[in-house]
């Protein structure tokens, strides 16, 4: 049996329940929400590994319209924010429109009736409209080790955390140095006997400004109306400068590459371990990250950074590029997700067959504002392509879009349509203008390869700009971007 709704949306991370609540906000309830776990919050949910924290301020990284004022510390750790997640989902009473248990497969647009056949593990679901709220920090990237299949201790990837086993006494080899990676690294470090961290490529790491929340200042937030929201949006400008210098200003950068490497020589001291981690490109270039302790955890004597790659793996140990073997128990993935290609596994059917993960493997990612896609009418992405950032917080972004999908239904409403799908031209002048600022980017210019590139070295991933603008640009939906058709039931 088909069930039918106005909306389906996909996902429970910040995504789909900042979608569903802008429904609730607009009147809109005919809605469905779908989620393959059995729990809310996304990438939140997933991420249970020692140390997991959000690298943005807090009271940034959270929607605008439900402030918290009881965050322990101004960067705060996972089980907080998905607590938080939990919160907005009962204070908006979202659970009674989550299908748990139900993961989407594909999705086949229906010319004649306007709509989307969804397909799930479940059963089958009818939409006018489709969101996807599944971001791209989903599916773990995985690299295929030489003779992994031999091994006989324990392997895991950080966002699929084994809890059950215990890592104290072991020999661990990491594999991967990302923004996963420089949170647990210095939790397990003092646990282990050994602990061999492959690095491909050192990150640029920044000290981090976290700190408890004093009583004060939650007291304040709580009871003094305005006050969260004027540190909120001192937070956001702060944050918000940065873009310069990502976007065409990369001398800007060198001034955060002078705080990075004081960083480095304040906790390490041999030359040879600080000439491994001090990275050779561009700040900004790959995902600059913060921390206090990962330098430390590395300086450990239990601790060795190889840079000589992995040749092989054996039952019990690792061997490097220069043929070196390391005796280990357990294999830990710090290597980040699939990305720019993080929507291939769906099978999304639009306009005369066309499809979705064939046409962006061959052609690139290509939207409008990170959200539609010529000839997949009705389609929305939340956190799409060139939607992400590297200088503020993705949430901003998150509530531009979905303020702007809740827009584009009541458009198509008002004009009696059942569908609207953008025009290819304001598409492709979309994709000129951001790959031409893209090209002048840090990113680009920066002297390394990134998972914000595809295949083809083209960015897919990032936003190249300031983000007030990404908000006018969303602000409210141009009728004359769009092909309105059909008449809606």
């Amino acid at each position: 049996m088909t069930e039918r709704f106005k909306v389906v949306i996909v996902g429970t991370g910040f995504s789909g329940l900042g979608q569903a609540i802008q429904l609730e906000k607009a009147g809109i309830s005919d809605y469905v929400i779908l989620e393959k776990a059995d729990e809310v919050g996304g990438t939140w949910r997933d991420n249970s590994y020692p140390g997991c924290a959000c690298d943005v301020q807090s009271h940034m990284y959270s929607f605008s319209y439900e402030q918290n004022p009881d965050w322990s510390r101004s960067f705060s750790p996972a089980p907080e924010i998905f607590q938080y997640l939990k919160d907005v989902t009962d204070k908006y009473r979202l659970r009674r429109k989550i299908r748990f248990g139900v993961e989407l497969t594909g999705a086949t647009w229906d010319d004649t009736k306007r709509r989307w056949h969804v397909h799930t593990k479940s059963g089958e679901f009818e939409a006018q409209f489709l969101v996807s709220g599944v971001g791209g920090l989903h599916i773990p990237q995985v690299p295929q080790l030489p003779g992994i299949e031999k091994f006989k201790g324990q392997t895991w990837h950080s966002a699929q955390w084994n809890h059950e086993y215990d890592l104290r006494g072991k020999k661990v080899a990491v594999v991967g140095t990302g923004a996963s990676a420089i949170q647990f690294v210095p939790k397990i470090a003092p646990e282990v006997d050994e602990l061999t961290l492959f690095q491909r490529t050192p990150p640029w790491i920044m000290p981090k400004p976290d700190h408890a929340m004093p009583g004060w200042a939650k007291t304040a937030f709580r009871r003094i109306p305005g006050v969260q929201r004027l540190y909120r949006n001192a937070l956001y400008w702060f944050l918000e400068v940065r873009a310069v210098g990502f976007n065409g200003h990369p001398a800007i950068m060198k001034a955060g590459e002078v705080i990075a490497k004081r960083h480095i020589g304040k906790a390490i001291k041999d030359p040879k371990l600080r000439k491994k981690v001090t990275p050779d490109y561009t700040m900004g270039c790959k995902r600059v990250l913060i921390s206090n302790d990962y330098y430390p955890a590395i300086n450990r004597s239990n601790v060795d950074v190889n840079t000589e790659g992995v040749r092989e793996v054996k039952a019990h140990s690792v061997v490097d590029g220069n043929g070196v073997e390391h005796e280990v128990d357990a294999i830990i993935y710090g290597t980040g997700f699939k990305v720019t290609d993080a929507l291939e596994y769906l099978d999304i059917t639009g306009i005369d067959g066309r499809d979705l993960a064939k046409e962006w493997a061959t052609e690139g990612m290509r939207t409008h504002k990170g959200i539609n896609v010529a000839g997949f009418p009705n389609l929305f992405f939340l956190l799409g392509p060139n939607t992400a950032l590297g200088h503020n917080s993705v949430v901003f972004m998150i509530e531009s879009q979905a303020r702007y999908v809740v827009d584009a239904i009541k458009l198509a409403d008002s004009r009696g349509a059942a569908a609207l799908d953008v025009r290819p031209g304001v598409q492709e002048k979309f994709q000129r203008e951001i790959q031409d600022k893209l090209v002048k980017g840090v990113w680009t210019q920066g002297g390394c390869k990134s998972w914000y590139l595809d295949a083809k070295g083209v960015n897919r991933t990032i936003w190249p700009g300031f983000t007030w603008r990404y908000w006018l640009d969303t602000r409210k939906v141009d009728a004359s971007d769009y092909e309105l058709s059909g008449r809606s039931s």
